[in-house]
């Protein structure tokens, strides 16, 4: 692969400018353009740059999560997207075909179904969605289904939406969490209970949980230094 020199240019051409040239490009077209030269490869083949060039073509309000492959960006077509549908025990295959508007063979293709009675083994069916516009404005979550098993955006509609939005701020605060107390138990070479110790009192404030730890460590070495242990006492 051949490596651009920008040098000789006057720098017109920075990556930059690349950038805003090739967001130009339709989404499938950028697995060519990233065979150009290192640079465009670097720029067409970054994550970041896919994802938000998928959104826009798609008029994503948000993409959450990433694919197994970068090829998922630019091989996306409708058939990528499903709406999301818990299965209630009243629910038939033909009725949610009915519902949603698609044939009852295009829904038991993409989940992997032989026959309708599976539809009562499973928590939810992935929905084909038939319409672009069904997209626009919504929040696409990329999760590879155990049954269809195949890797789908998945849009989550009415109160599944909202159950799906507290779901992610759950493990986001979750995995900050577990930073948090990670890095302490680092910086203050302390256990998970004396972590979490200091950051009930602290209210959660790594701060003050620094500032009550040191508080405690300067008044055990001042008992120390006359004579009394902390941990006899």
């Amino acid at each position: 692969m051949g490596e651009v020199n920008l040098q000789g240019e006057d720098d017109l051409l920075t990556a930059d400018i690349w950038r805003t040239v090739l967001k130009k490009l339709p989404v499938d077209a950028l697995a060519r353009a990233a065979c150009v030269c290192r640079l465009w490869h670097s720029i067409a083949g970054d994550p970041v740059f896919l994802s938000t060039r998928f959104k826009e073509a798609w008029k994503l309000a948000n993409i959450v999560g990433r694919p197994l492959s970068s090829s998922f960006w630019r091989d996306a077509n409708l058939s990528r997207f499903a709406i999301s549908h818990t299965v209630e025990r009243w629910d038939t295959v033909a009725g949610l075909a009915v519902k949603y508007k698609v044939h009852v063979i295009d829904i038991k293709r993409l989940n992997n179904m032989i026959s309708d009675h599976g539809i009562h083994s499973r928590k939810r069916l992935l929905i084909p969605i038939s319409h672009a516009q069904m997209v626009e404005g919504r929040t696409g979550y990329i999760e590879v289904d155990p049954f269809a098993k195949r890797e789908v955006v998945v849009l989550y509609l009415g109160d599944e939406e909202e159950l799906k939005h507290r779901k992610v701020d759950a493990k986001i605060a979750e995995r900050f969490q577990k930073t948090v107390i990670d890095s302490l138990k680092k910086s203050l070479h302390l256990d998970n209970a004396s972590v979490h110790y200091y950051l009930l009192m602290a209210d959660g404030d790594i701060k003050k949980a620094f500032s009550q730890y040191n508080e405690d460590l300067r008044w055990e070495r001042a008992r120390c230094e006359t004579g009394f242990s902390f941990r006899s006492s």
